[in-house]
């Protein structure tokens, strides 16, 4: 079995194909994808394509990057989403210091909201932490929640045993097949693959060969396979391991027929 963990199937880079992209995962060994909501606009949409799809789970939430849009009604509207079939998680949510498209006192602000209105849904939490290590931890722990996983880690291994030992994963993206990658490349190598999942964060970060293009759910073999090279393992005991530890966290029941 193998899931990529993260993706953005309701993103509009997939409008023109997002059918043919499924397809083309399941042909590629790929049994689920969770489709990641970053706003209430595009978190209805994942929960449609969620709906529409029996391979395919759903997440809600806000992005750092979108704080701004947040309104009156938003939380009311995300946790009637909550309640809906398929929806497995709360995120992505979290800090970006790098690009601060939010100013950092807003997305501080939402992000201690919305880590409680996952607590109240009783949803693991996605963390989007770029540039922001200290800070998310420091707020993930205030929070309370214990079940999550810190998507995209671009930590140190010091960074990645406090989220370990906070109870969370760490998602490994295609960022881990480039040269330059060391130091996801030996988060991976000191961190046990029971604490790990896998992740394309498609339609971005494309893993080699492919990169330059689009990324999709089918790419995240290339994850699987080099994260089995870093560890010494069978590509297959990683792909299966990685997606155990998803349908664990997110409490998906897999299907009789799967």
């Amino acid at each position: 079995m193998l899931i990529d963990s993260h993706a953005h199937l309701e993103m509009k880079e997939f409008d023109g194909d997002r059918k043919e992209v499924i397809e083309r995962a399941q042909a590629a060994g790929v049994d689920f994808i969770v489709t990641v909501g970053t706003n209430l606009q595009l978190s209805r949409k994942a929960v449609t394509l969620a709906g529409q799809y029996e391979n395919v789970y759903a997440t809600i939430g806000v992005h750092p990057h979108d704080v701004g849009k947040i309104g009156n009604k938003t939380y009311d509207d995300l946790k009637e989403l909550a309640g809906l079939k398929k929806v497995v998680a709360y995120g992505e949510i979290g800090l970006d210091f790098f690009r601060n498209i939010a100013p950092q006192a807003q997305q501080i602000e939402k992000f201690g909201e919305q880590l409680q209105l996952a607590k109240e849904l009783h949803l693991p939490v996605i963390i989007h932490d770029r540039d922001a290590h200290d800070q998310s931890l420091e707020m993930v722990k205030a929070s309370g929640i214990h079940s999550g996983v810190f998507h995209c880690f671009s930590g140190d291994y010091e960074m990645a045993k406090q989220c370990l030992d906070w109870g969370f994963y760490l998602s490994v993206p295609g960022v881990v097949t480039y040269d330059k990658a060391k130091t996801i490349q030996n988060v991976v190598k000191q961190v046990p693959l029971s604490s790990l999942l896998l992740e394309t964060d498609s339609p971005y970060l494309t893993p080699n060969p492919y990169r330059g293009k689009r990324n999709e759910p089918a790419y995240v073999v290339q994850t699987a396979k080099k994260v089995a090279a870093i560890k010494g393992l069978d590509w297959e005991e990683v792909a299966a391991v990685t997606a155990q530890n998803t349908l664990n966290l997110f409490r998906i029941e897999v299907p009789s027929n799967k």
